[in-house]
């Protein structure tokens, strides 16, 4: 019977009501859709590299070494011998590995030396290969593969020419202009920083470099790019390597074994927990987010609440007829609180069905523009934590409207002037 009251009295006050509702969808759906990119973006930076048991570098800090050789950001405070290189990839527990080089740069974006392994070993977002939106991978000595984001903005096509800069400047005029490279291949989105990266082999890096000498063009001597191709370009140094270990098992002996190893000082890291690390130092920004969405969902039910006050005025004489035949000024109170839930629960529901409905037009979005690979489902414990959070919050307050009702009955009783 309680409940009839509730659902016909609401409909009464259907336009005011369905205002209300919307005001609290759009809250709802802000604050639940945040907290599920706030998760999905998390799960995506934290497989920014994915598959991969170690990262081998010079010894240096854990951040450092996984923010110059998975990001792309700062330099490495020594390099790796190549025959230091070949002593580790041969361990036994070792399944594969893939050598990066770094230190040049094409308008801006790092260069990434490497060899073909890259593009079948290296995985990201849950154990995703890389793929070709366009060309082949790099067969010959001067061909380079584009990330997506590089050849987008620069407005590159495969065919075309680009010269490598040495340093990582946004200008350099350090530039190896007699070895240009041709365009054979560009990445397919991936929303991590193989976007932003030109990747040409490691003999190609040799060959740029094979008549410079600290930095610089050595003096008297010049190699084209023709002749470099008849020359040994065996890489005399890497900057860093992954490595994927036949057993996981055996992941902390091989970190030790590389960490101590004698030959010179190397730093094994696992990139999982380097990566869980730097999240945290991030999460501030994320925290922050959270606050700001749930103001406004309490702006949104601090709205509902001044609604369902106004409308205490106007429901005088729906209070006084209910006294009238009998109800107790308990059950005045427990209506209001019941029309509270039926206006909370309905804004649950329709938020999460238009969060659904965002989530599967923006899914494409998302993935091709930004790389955020994100799930349809946004039911998770802590989503249902925030629904609970939200019904608590708008019956809490709903309390308002419920006891002044309680008190009006008591009160005036029949004697509400109409």
């Amino acid at each position: 019977m309680l409940m009839k009251l509730a659902r016909l009295s609401l409909w009464n006050r259907r336009g005011t009501v369905a205002m209300t509702v919307l005001s609290l969808v759009i809250s709802i759906s802000l604050l639940l859709g945040i907290d599920h990119l706030r998760h999905e973006a998390k799960n995506s930076f934290t497989s920014t590299v994915s598959g991969t048991d170690l990262i081998v570098g010079a010894r240096s800090g854990q951040l450092n070494l996984l923010l110059y050789s998975i990001f792309r950001i700062g330099n490495a405070t020594a390099n790796i011998s190549w025959e230091t290189y070949q002593r580790i990839q041969n361990h036994p527990q070792i399944g594969w590995t893939i050598p990066i080089s770094l230190g040049d740069s094409h308008r801006g974006y790092r260069v990434v030396g490497t060899n073909q392994d890259y593009f079948k070993y290296y995985r990201y977002a849950g154990q995703q290969q890389l793929q070709l939106a366009q060309g082949t991978i790099f067969q010959e000595l001067y061909d380079t593969v584009l990330g997506s984001e590089v050849a987008a903005r620069l407005g590159y096509q495969l065919g075309q020419e680009i010269v490598l800069a040495h340093g990582i400047g946004q200008v350099s005029f350090s530039e190896h202009k007699d070895k240009p490279f041709t365009v054979v291949g560009i990445l397919a989105p991936t929303g991590t920083p193989v976007d932003q990266s030109v990747h040409v082999s490691l003999e190609g890096i040799e060959a740029i470099h094979i008549d410079w000498q600290q930095g610089a063009p050595m003096p008297g001597r010049r190699v084209s790019a023709e002749q470099a191709q008849e020359m040994d370009l065996t890489p005399k140094a890497i900057t860093a390597f992954l490595v994927g270990l036949n057993s996981r098992a055996a992941t902390f002996l091989v970190q030790r074994q590389i960490n101590e190893f004698r030959g010179e000082p190397l730093t094994a890291i696992l990139p999982g927990v380097a990566l869980a690390e730097l999240w945290q130092m991030l999460s501030m920004v994320e925290r922050l987010l959270l606050v700001i969405t749930v103001l406004v969902l309490l702006a949104g039910l601090v709205g509902m609440t001044t609604t369902l006050l106004a409308s205490m005025k106007e429901r005088q004489r729906e209070i006084a007829i209910l006294r009238a035949v009998g109800a107790h000024p308990r059950t005045l109170f427990w209506l209001v609180q019941l029309e509270v839930l039926l206006i909370s629960l309905t804004s649950l529901v329709v938020a999460m069905v238009v969060l659904m409905i965002g989530l599967w037009l923006g899914q494409d979005l998302l993935a091709g523009r930004y790389g955020l690979f994100i799930g349809l489902n946004p039911i998770r414990q802590s989503s249902l934590q925030l629904m609970g959070l939200v019904l608590g919050l708008a019956l809490l307050l709903g309390c308002i409207p419920s006891w002044l009702a309680y008190r009006k009955a008591l009160t005036d009783g029949l004697s509400v002037r109409l």
